[in-house]
């Protein structure tokens, strides 16, 4: 607490000083902008104070920050425009510009009041609480009942001593309270607003855009190379050995040798049923339609080779595209779990809490994944196209969880 009343009044006191360079600086600024605007020097003028107006907001987010205990981000968009005109408009138009130039105004009379506010409770409580030591060097032959006996009597002196200690806590918590309301008042105006949050927004939903497209392109390239390498091989190959269990026919040879060619060619062809049925699960798995997602993974955990187990609620049915989402990121994990880090038992989790759906993979293995690798990052593309969130957290020795929110009204 102690160490709160001293940050709360060093930032009381230092907004005395920041209050008047601040309103100094922002009658200056305006002066001069306006007086230049109607000049070739006005665009220039603008944008350069404006750079100052922005570092001394800076510095007040940080003290802000400092006192509230976490810091204020910057609520600026990024500056684009080959022009000076460009530029001065694109600044004007951010109404963090007008914002950091109202608090270094705002900030003289809240400044000065709550400064002057808590220096004077503070010197006055402490000075009670220590009256023995100085009091006596300040002699007033004039002061009122009961100041009187209280300042110019050693026994006043000692009777201001209680009375400064039980007022100290009330005094602490007035001199934190007031710079709590200090940077509250500068966090709603120096924080970042609307505007940020809906440029910050389209930013991020452009970009999980386009990594939507990367990665259906890519779905789509192995979907080809899996036909191609895959089902095809192996249907070509089963048209070969027919034509050449044919040509033995007609060549008069035994119908032993044809029948051997023959049943080759069905095995190759059961191979090519296999090798698509997977595709085809690979692309969207018919159980999921059919039965939801309990069910889907639950035919996942039959498959595993781990100790799998499934909890959630067998009823629960979401969108198709969480669902399939939901399915592939379970997929992935117990195959990461078999193949990598060594498992030999995973749990799986769905869960619904309000409007999310999450889905959790714990593994029993050495840990160590990397968030960062191929096969994550594809899972982190599926899951961001929903709006939803991927986190992995996989320490050395163990276990790996991979937690994925998706965000769901039904």
């Amino acid at each position: 607490m102690l160490r709160a009343t001293l940050r709360a009044l060093a930032y009381l006191l230092t907004g005395l000083v920041a209050g008047v360079a601040g309103l100094l600086w922002s009658l200056a600024a305006t002066a001069v902008v306006a007086v230049l605007s109607v000049t070739q020097l006005g665009g220039p003028t603008f944008l350069a104070a404006s750079w100052v107006t922005r570092r001394l907001a800076g510095l007040e987010r940080h003290r802000a920050g400092w006192q509230l205990g976490a810091p204020i981000e910057t609520p600026y968009v990024p500056i684009t425009g080959d022009t000076i005109r460009r530029r001065v408009t694109a600044v004007a138009a951010q109404p963090a510009t007008w914002r950091d130039l109202a608090w270094l105004v705002v900030l003289f009379p809240i400044g000065l009041a709550a400064g002057i506010a808590g220096t004077v409770v503070t010197a006055v409580t402490a000075g009670a609480a220590i009256a023995p030591l100085w009091l006596w060097a300040v002699p007033n032959p004039r002061a009122p009942f009961p100041a009187d006996p209280l300042m110019t009597t050693t026994a006043g002196r000692l009777a201001l001593v209680p009375i400064g200690l039980l007022l100290l806590p009330a005094a602490a918590w007035l001199v934190r309270r007031l710079a709590q309301l200090q940077a509250g008042t500068a966090g709603a105006l120096l924080a970042p607003g609307t505007h940020r949050r809906l440029v910050d927004e389209t930013t991020r939903l452009t970009e999980t855009r386009r990594r939507v497209v990367d990665a259906q392109a890519a779905e789509l390239r192995r979907i080809e190379r899996d036909l191609h390498d895959g089902a095809q091989a192996r249907i070509v190959a089963a048209g070969m050995t027919l034509a050449l269990a044919s040509r033995k026919l007609r060549g008069g040879d035994t119908a032993g040798a044809a029948a051997a060619d023959v049943e080759l060619a069905r095995r190759q062809l059961d191979d090519a049923l296999a090798e698509l049925r997977r595709l085809v699960r690979g692309i969207h798995p018919p159980i999921l339609g059919d039965r939801g997602l309990h069910a889907a993974l639950a035919a996942l955990a039959g498959d595993s080779p781990l100790t799998v187990a499934v909890h959630g609620d067998p009823t629960a049915r979401y969108p198709a595209a969480v669902e399939s989402a939901a399915y592939f990121v379970v997929a992935e994990g117990l195959t990461n779990a078999a193949k990598h880090a060594g498992a030999t038992a995973c749990v799986v989790t769905t869960a619904t809490s309000g409007t999310t759906v999450t889905v959790t993979v714990t593994d029993d293995g050495r840990g160590g994944a990397d968030p960062a690798g191929s096969g994550l990052d594809g899972l982190r593309r599926r899951v961001e196209a929903l709006d939803g969130a991927l986190t992995v957290t996989s320490p050395p020795g163990g276990p790996t969880v991979l937690r994925a929110e998706f965000p769901c009204a039904s």
